[in-house]
């Protein structure tokens, strides 16, 4: 059996650590030391009972229980993440330790099914210490199976809290992939882990309240990011900002006690020269770090401002995504950038009817002083276009309530001036587990974006996402460019599946999957949109 795989490194007083994980080529039952063992269960196979995964036929025989009939009488169909716990008194003669059986619903075993699985399992192993599992690979390989499961049960796990006494919950500490049908490739489970603590880590940070998180802290953990995962960083204070004319991130914080940064990554794959990575295509991540956000002085109704803590999701996925990248491989240089401010309200806050000028020299007459992400993601795109020479540009943000009431919350939103990247990006989310849908960067809306004194405005109105998606666009150029609208999916309003009440940190897993790919940027700019 192998070692387990590292987890998320600890940041924050509250957090709580995700499973860790490890290989075995026993079967569930055979592994001592665990209290829990898992069992798949798969549908029938036309008019007969339901089917048990690998190892169930032995647990069976050794503990002297029908587990297929155990399976019928809770009412299992073998339908994605049913659950059903059996107790097992006194534990096995291959492991005394042994105190549940819990069978768990895999459906079809397709990467869905596998990943909400695992997240099934994760809620049902709560608290406990150990948990041995067999894993089906029914219509995927092995190591699709591995990363699908991995990631579900580390997201389904995932615990974050302020609490006196401790967490109300805390995740099963240890996860034993078991069975010969399991890839032993230790590589597949160090990038499943990394993607799933990708999430975890994006969530985290979305979740961590305001009166702790502000730009400044946001530049520390990126910091601290940066040391553990070997990443380059450099953070513009508010006089770097101020001298370099970064204005629509400065005019953004102006009115907080907490001052804005901007937030720099560098990545460059491990292994080859200087010279040689200077050849390397450069993709640049930006984040929208806004730590938290009243609207300004155009100031959000209640209802709407509780949970602003999480409008920094995007800087939190570039980050994560950041940290992340040498544990999948990714091939070409990469650049995060997070513009990080504090949307405040105070006798120097940015007003209506203010003009700003951005980095590079576009104007801006602010209309609304909540649609304040554009702003601050426009200096970032400039600079970015400019002083890179990017192949790609790809921004993240909780924009716009426009994309939320096209979406709903289970999708998010994406923009791109260029098919195959689009097709990429899609692509990547749907094998992830966080799909996107594209928009048009429909020109007739352009006349919108008019202002009497200014090159735009930032509140254009009506077909709210389009619109700002077309806003951005002007800071980007000819350069492949995508933008994510993430604020559909930035919140979470009930348990389903691996997707937890809070923020969601949605767009890690994507991107990973996206930039993991052996040449993630080919044909990109060939075939404009």
């Amino acid at each position: 059996m192998t070692s387990p795989a590292a987890s998320t490194r600890p940041v924050l007083p509250g957090q709580v650590n995700p499973p860790e994980f490890a290989l075995s080529d026993l079967l569930p039952g055979a592994i001592k030391g665990v209290d829990v063992v898992a069992l798949p269960v798969l549908p029938a196979d036309g008019d007969g009972a339901v089917l048990l995964g690998p190892g169930a036929a032995e647990l069976a025989d050794e503990l002297g229980i029908d587990l297929v009939g155990i399976a019928e009488v809770h009412g299992l169909t073998g339908a994605t993440a049913e659950v059903a716990v059996v107790p097992v008194p006194g534990g096995s003669p291959a492991n005394p330790d042994l105190q549940l059986v819990v069978l768990v619903g895999v459906g079809a075993a397709t990467t869905t099914d596998l990943r909400r699985a695992g997240a099934a399992l994760a809620r049902a192993t709560r608290d406990r210490a150990a948990v041995a599992t067999s894993i089906p690979t029914v219509h995927l390989d092995a190591d699709d199976a591995v990363e699908a499961f991995v990631v579900g049960t580390m997201l389904g796990a995932f615990v974050f809290h302020w609490r006196s006494q401790g967490p109300e919950h805390t995740p099963v500490r240890r996860v034993v992939l078991a069975g010969p049908t399991v890839s032993a490739d230790r590589s597949v489970l160090e990038r499943a882990v990394a993607l799933g603590g990708a999430g975890w880590r994006s969530r985290l940070l979305a979740t961590v309240p305001s009166n702790l998180k502000n730009p400044a802290w946001l530049a520390e953990q990126a910091s601290d990011l940066a040391a553990v995962a070997g990443l380059d960083v450099d953070v513009w204070d508010e006089q770097r900002l101020a001298a370099e004319g970064f204005g629509g991130i400065l005019a953004v914080g102006a009115a907080s006690a907490t001052p804005p940064r901007l937030i720099r990554l560098d990545y460059t794959p491990g292994g080859i020269s200087a010279r040689a990575a200077k050849k390397l295509p450069l993709v640049v991540l930006v984040g929208k770090g806004i730590t938290f956000d009243t609207g300004g002085l155009s100031i959000k109704p209640s209802a709407s401002m509780g949970s602003m803590k999480r409008d920094m999701t995007g800087g939190a996925v570039v980050l994560a995504t950041m940290a992340a990248l040498a544990d999948v491989d990714c091939p070409v240089r990469v650049v995060g950038l997070v513009a990080a401010a504090e949307n405040a309200i105070s006798g120097s806050a940015l007003r209506p009817g203010d003009v700003i000028t951005h980095w590079g020299g576009r104007t801006t007459e602010v209309g609304n002083t909540d649609a304040e992400g554009r702003l601050v993601l426009a200096d970032a795109l400039a600079y970015a276009v400019a002083k890179l020479d990017p192949a790609v540009v790809v921004d993240v943000a909780t924009l716009t309530g426009a994309v939320k009431v096209a979406l709903g919350q289970q999708v998010g939103g994406l923009f791109a001036n260029d098919d195959t990247l689009a097709d990429a990006l899609a692509g990547a989310g749907e094998r992830a587990g966080e799909p996107l849908w594209r928009f048009p960067l429909y020109a007739g809306y352009e006349d919108k974006l008019a202002s009497k004194i200014a090159d735009a405005s930032n509140d254009p109105g009506g077909a709210g996402a389009i619109t700002a998606a077309l806003f951005l666009q002007h800071f980007v150029g000819d350069v492949p460019w995508a933008h994510l609208d993430i604020a559909s999916v930035g919140d979470v309003e009930k348990e389903w599946h691996e997707w937890t009440v809070g923020p969601s940190g949605f767009g890690a897993r994507l991107l990973l999957t996206w930039l993991g790919r052996p040449d993630p940027v080919a044909g990109v700019g060939d075939q404009p949109s």
